[in-house]
């Protein structure tokens, strides 16, 4: 007689048991009220105006605001006192809306003096809000690292190419960068866009791309010499962003380095680049 064995039909009782079972509940969380936030950007890039955007974090739930007369008036924070200071001159940024067409960024702090391209002395960034907390930051421009070549390389047997970028790091200091490439033109999405440091290399480096680039695609190619406050900035955004739609995700909060009374986040920094435009032709 045969013996009767329940092991080979587990799998299969235990589906029909989690079948019959009601695994949907639901759970209410009570989630802290929010406090917002003053947020800065303002990068000093040299020889351009001082400009700088000034608005007010929101919280995650909150549904994205309606795109009407109230919009920036929800998003901004005005009637602020901006300055910036560098070697002993103070450059007033005055509260106006400021719209880049290159850069294709809207600001609401600016000024008409333009930036000095200054490695040896700090800029003081000052300001205070309406209610009289103040917000402060320290940045310093850094020496700009050229590009060497940007090169199109053709795939064997094929009509694509890539694109190789190069260029001398210091070995004998650390170095911080930002790299940048973009398709057709600067304001487009950012084929790449990444900071990294060079501690996995020294000497001549190159950066890469995969064969998918047409004959005919104008290319720009980015370098940016960046300090560590700013690396750890956008290191931080990046892990933010992808652990967005993650419920396993831990949390990731935005690297800082602004100071002051007001309990602001943001970054104040320099903006040194090198860039080269290249037409794939081959």
């Amino acid at each position: 007689m045969k013996q009767f064995s329940i092991i080979k039909y587990l799998p299969v009782l235990s589906i029909l048991f989690l079948a019959a079972c009601d695994l949907e509940q639901e759970v209410e969380i009570e989630l802290p009220e929010y406090d917002s936030r003053p947020v800065v950007e303002c990068y000093l890039e040299p020889d351009a105006p001082f400009q700088l955007l000034l608005t007010k974090s929101s919280p995650y739930f909150e549904a994205f605001p309606s795109l009407d007369d109230d919009f920036l008036s929800n998003l901004l924070l005005q009637e602020a006192e901006v300055s910036i200071k560098h070697n002993g001159i103070t450059y007033p940024l005055e509260n106006e809306l400021r719209f880049d067409f290159f850069t294709g960024k809207l600001y609401n702090y600016s000024s008409t003096a333009t930036v000095p391209y200054d490695t040896l002395n700090p800029f003081e960034l000052m300001i205070t809000l309406p209610e009289g907390e103040t917000i402060t930051g320290s940045t310093q421009l850094l020496p700009q690292i050229p590009i060497d070549s940007v090169v199109v390389e053709v795939a064997e047997s094929d009509t694509l190419a890539r694109i190789l970028t190069y260029f001398n790091d210091n070995p004998n200091q650390e170095n911080y960068y930002r790299r940048m490439l973009n398709l057709s033109s600067l304001d487009s999405i950012p084929e790449q866009d990444f900071a990294f440091t060079d501690r996995v290399f020294e000497g001549n480096v190159v950066l890469g791309t995969n064969f998918e680039y047409e004959r005919g695609d104008t290319i720009y190619s980015a370098l940016f010499h960046i300090d560590k406050n700013y690396h750890d900035f956008l290191q931080s955004i990046e892990a933010a962003v992808a652990g967005n739609g993650n419920p396993f995700a831990q949390p990731s909060p935005t690297a800082n380095t602004l100071g002051g009374t007001a309990d602001a986040i943001g970054i104040f920094t320099g903006l040194v680049y090198d860039r080269r435009m290249v037409i794939v032709d081959f």
